[in-house]
């Protein structure tokens, strides 16, 4: 074992299971005896505790409810939908009866600032939409409005973008990548889906026919931002959350090698790998040993997992 998955195996019950399934051979019993543990200990805990009785985190479901609208605000990480999503990416058990309990209260009680919409019906923002129908399909839970949704509002380029009024707009890789792991767990939960098939495929051929990274006029770099790892993801696009989609969609494609082997540089010589860009924003509370500039137990979890995946170890 080198030195990397050691300190991945020396963090939290949510990067520990992980790191078990994913980068070494751990038998079934061991990881799901180690998954297990998050909704009992650890961040996993920490974020269920945060739930108040109402089903919401921070008394607001995209928002906190201590935002004041009529002012000007940035991005807050501490409500219900955001909360949602990290306990996805922490891998709790969804069949964790104190799981089951916090997403019955959401199902019941949680409903859109937008236009009162069920929280697992959606509302109409394709970034937004996309995370919700992570959330409902790892949880479980009916997001087939969202589906429906996510699909009309694919635009003609096969992307999605949050600020698109008429369909005209050119698709925003935010956007995109939110909807596709949305798009792409819902036909995975469902065996499959002939509707999403072209859905999909346009909409990895927006990723894809950018390399991830470049632009498709000139070649230049869209964005430096998209090449530097960041963690937790919120709504925004980089290139090892992009590998990390066709990674679980067990997607290869030659046009991926390119910003594979630009995480692959990143790599430090103990094997680790840095945290690179916070989304800044209020926090619930900070997951130690996270912080920008320094190696990264996120980081380095979903960095090395991308290159077994694409070295076929």
């Amino acid at each position: 074992m080198d030195d990397a998955v050691e300190y991945l195996l020396g963090g939290d019950p949510a990067i520990r299971w992980q790191t078990l399934r994913d980068l070494t051979d751990a038998d079934e019993a061991t990881v799901a005896a180690e998954r297990a543990r998050v909704a009992a200990e650890g961040w996993g805990a920490r974020l269920l505790a945060e739930q108040g009785a109402d089903g919401r985190w921070d008394g607001g479901v995209y928002r906190p409810g201590w935002v004041d609208e009529s002012r000007p605000m940035f991005d807050a990480w501490t409500a219900t939908h955001f909360s949602l999503q990290q306990l996805v990416d922490l891998g709790v058990d969804p069949h964790d009866p104190r799981v089951v309990t916090a997403v019955d209260r959401v199902e019941q009680h949680v409903r859109w600032e937008h236009d009162d919409e069920p929280y697992f019906e959606g509302e109409t923002e394709p970034c937004i939409n996309g995370v919700a129908l992570t959330i409902a399909t790892y949880f479980g839970r009916d997001g087939s409005a969202i589906v429906d949704t996510l699909v009309a509002g694919q635009l003609p380029d096969g992307g999605w973008n949050c600020w698109d009024e008429d369909g005209t707009s050119v698709a925003s890789l935010h956007s995109t990548i939110c909807a596709l792991e949305g798009l792409r767990d819902a036909h995975r939960a469902r065996g499959g889906d002939a509707r999403l098939d072209e859905v999909l495929r346009r909409g990895e051929e927006v990723l894809l026919e950018r390399r991830l990274l470049f632009r498709k006029s000139d070649d230049a770099v869209i964005d430096p931002r998209f090449g530097m790892a960041s963690y937790p993801v919120r709504w925004f696009y980089d290139t090892l959350r992009a590998l990390e989609y066709f990674r679980r969609a067990d997607l290869r494609d030659p046009r991926l090698g390119d910003a594979v082997e630009l995480l692959r540089a990143k790599q430090l010589p103990d094997g680790r790998f840095p945290y690179e860009n916070r989304h800044e924003g209020p926090m619930l509370f900070e997951m130690e040993g996270e912080h920008e500039g320094a190696p990264s137990r996120w980081v380095t979890l979903r960095a090395r997992r991308v290159l077994r995946w694409w070295d076929g170890a």
